[in-house]
């Protein structure tokens, strides 16, 4: 049976730089460009075609991430190594742009039933906001 999202795409993308993004990660500097498939968002925020190849359409697919072998336990892993970080904020990881981008993903996951991991990302990170826009997509009617 073929799944209905092509979370393929994801897997593929993360095959060459998912190690060096988790370390990049652990060290509090993200330096390389992998944003979109490692913490995606919903789709209707990016407007570049990496931003567009990667967008999560639903709550449905990002649950399906979420349960992915590979996707999920590589998605946990980036939020746990960030939770493991002290004395910096998601701007100093990430940059400005990244840390918005950041703030949407976690809120996407947590919004899709991830457990506790995401919501107390986003109480550590961006003091309990979530990402206004990203609520407004997941609302939207089909």
């Amino acid at each position: 049976m073929t799944h209905p999202y092509d979370l393929e795409r994801f897997v593929t993308a993360q095959a060459a730089v998912y190690e060096s993004a988790l370390a990049e990660i652990r060290r509090g500097a993200k330096r390389s460009h992998w944003m979109w498939f490692i913490f995606p968002q919903i789709a209707g925020l990016g407007r570049s075609p990496m931003a567009q190849h990667y967008a999560i359409v639903s709550l449905e697919e990002a649950r399906a991430y979420l349960a992915h072998p590979v996707l999920g336990a590589r998605l946990r892993q980036c939020v746990e190594a960030l939770d493991a970080l002290t004395g910096t904020t998601a701007r100093a990881v990430f940059g400005e742009i990244d840390a918005m981008k950041l703030r949407s993903s976690l809120t996407l996951f947590r919004e899709a039933g991830a457990g506790p991991l995401f919501g107390a990302a986003l109480d550590r990170w961006f003091a309990g906001t979530s990402d206004a826009a990203t609520l407004a997509l997941i609302d939207r009617p089909s």
